[in-house]
């Protein structure tokens, strides 16, 4: 386990209120699985900022991930690779915590996630 506690910035929290509202989608586990993927599908290491967990937003790892926890931690580690990036535990869980807040930011900032139609769109999209 790479994380045992997942807490989001404030601005990532407000971020994903607006994008439950647009999707419906009701739980932030759910939509913080669609802002990762998203992220590590970019190819390219995101902006090491600090990031200030200044929200009360927080899920247990086991939460964020369900039942497919571990496939989370593998792809984290497997990106990490291809950045060409150690995959050390404090590694994996920075850059977890990077492309997950670059993630959200992503989605919100696209300004055509209105449904969850246009989340299952943009995931097909990619795949082309």
């Amino acid at each position: 386990m790479i994380i045992k506690q997942v807490r989001l910035s404030q601005q990532a929290k407000d971020q994903l209120a607006r994008l439950k509202g647009k999707t419906g989608i009701k739980n932030w586990n759910i939509l913080c699985r669609w802002a990762l993927i998203y992220s590590l599908a970019e190819k390219t290491v995101p902006t090491d900022i600090p990031i200030v967990n200044d929200s009360n937003l927080e899920m247990s790892w086991f939460t964020f991930g369900g039942d497919y926890y571990e496939i989370y931690e593998a792809l984290i580690k497997s990106w990490c690779i291809n950045m060409g990036l150690p995959t050390d535990d404090d590694t994996v869980s920075k850059y977890f915590r990077l492309n997950l807040e670059r993630g959200i930011s992503y989605l919100c900032g696209t300004g055509f996630i209105k449904s969850i139609e246009d989340l299952i769109n943009l995931a097909v999209r990619e795949q082309v």
